[in-house]
């Protein structure tokens, strides 16, 4: 059962859709609010969020900011009956892996959690006993964390799996497809506005060595370049 905590204060709504979700062996944990909603984070395991973004006492938006600081790593999916941009640009800044508008079809949901955890699964950053030097950086892959001098930079396993695969193609230009592909599973274009968003992360995590920058070239790819 693919455990699943659900975000969203219209009763009837969100009781239609934790029987259909249950039909797809989803284990369905219902909250109200968004306060609700964290309080029940604290005490269980989860393998997947699903957020409405309007809510009272809480927002989805807020939720999901402190659900990252407690698991940055459970994968999170907004829902929403407005179709604003800014909307839409502040869920991936926030990381979510997908974003709905309402009104959806149900089995478009189970469809889109499924190829998130999926993925989720497929990219799970192997915790090799191993650390990279990357310019005055050094890269712990085993403790997940970007250190530099007195400076630890925790990373997520997104984060540290999208550095790894950019060192293990350093100096080269890799296609953006290609990055998309292997470490978001697909090359849609929400996948692409996420990596952008993870890409401008990294960018400040090795700010501190010049040496160190990702060029990006319109319409071709990627380059991780590290100057001698």
């Amino acid at each position: 059962m693919k455990k699943v905590l659900l975000a969203e204060d219209d009763a009837d709504f969100a009781g239609v859709l934790k029987q259909y979700l249950e039909l797809y062996q989803f284990e369905i944990t219902w909250a109200e609010n968004g306060e609700e909603a964290l309080a029940i984070f604290q005490t269980k395991n989860f393998d997947i969020c699903v957020f409405d973004v309007m809510m009272p006492r809480m927002d989805g938006f807020t939720l999901a900011e402190k659900i990252i600081k407690i698991n940055p790593d459970v994968p999170f999916v907004f829902l929403t009956a407005r179709k604003l941009k800014d909307d839409k640009i502040i869920g991936l800044k926030l990381g979510a892996d997908d974003y709905i508008v309402k009104p959806f079809e149900a089995d478009e949901l189970v469809l889109r959690l499924n190829n998130i955890l999926k993925r989720s699964k497929q990219n799970h950053f192997p915790k090799i006993d191993d650390e990279l030097q990357i310019g005055t950086y050094l890269f712990d892959t085993k403790r997940l964390c970007l250190k530099n001098n007195s400076i630890t930079q925790q990373l997520t396993e997104k984060e540290a799996s999208l550095i790894h695969f950019f060192y293990t193609h350093k100096n080269q230009m890799v296609k953006r497809e290609q990055i998309l592909k292997t470490i978001w599973g697909n090359d849609d274009f929400f996948s692409g506005r996420s990596m952008d968003v993870y890409i401008s992360k990294i960018r400040k995590y090795f700010k501190e060595d010049s040496r160190i920058s990702i060029e990006s070239v319109r319409n071709i790819g990627l380059e991780f370049k590290i100057a001698e």
